[in-house]
């Protein structure tokens, strides 16, 4: 299209990155197949993470973890306009946790599952050894104390003494 000035209009969407829904079988294969050319990118890391990094986004897709909800459903619980949450999801979206599709009037966001998996294995792949050893410490001490054949054998044996 083009107005009157010379000027030409395209419309696009403010959400650039295309919804599939439902899952295509190369998403689907991304869940099955968590192998190493499934991991994020540095890149892509660094967009997760910046995107995390902001108070409000953080509330968004803790919200979206309930669920699928419109724009104004999200914009519901913060004191800003509604672009400035769209600014917000538009950040989300570009780092890939959550996706958006316009239904008629009403655009619905939902959280990607496949990039929220991959950060999380990122994550757990960094955890300190010290916690691994506290890790198998929890599950020992919830298995409770190792069951001893005879019982009796503690009162036999001879206590220490501290010398006078």
């Amino acid at each position: 299209m083009t107005s009157g000035a010379g000027f030409s209009r395209r419309r696009t969407s403010c959400f650039k990155r295309p919804l599939d829904f439902p899952p295509g079988p190369r998403i689907l294969k991304d869940v099955l197949n968590n192998s190493a050319e499934h991991r994020l990118s540095e890149r892509e890391l660094d967009g997760v993470f910046h995107a995390l990094a902001d108070s409000t986004r953080r509330a968004i897709v803790v919200r979206l973890c309930d669920g699928p909800a419109s724009v104004s459903q999200l914009a519901a619980p913060f004191g800003m306009s509604l672009p400035a949450v769209v600014q917000h999801l538009q950040v989300l979206q570009a780092s890939g946790l959550i996706r958006s599709e316009k239904i008629g009037r009403v655009r619905s966001c939902s959280i990607d599952p496949v990039t929220v998996r991959r950060a999380e294995d990122w994550l757990g792949q960094r955890r300190t050894p010290g916690e691994h050893r506290l890790d198998r410490l929890e599950d020992f001490l919830a298995s409770g104390p190792p069951a001893r054949e005879d019982e009796s054998s503690e009162e036999q044996l001879p206590s220490k003494r501290s010398a006078p």
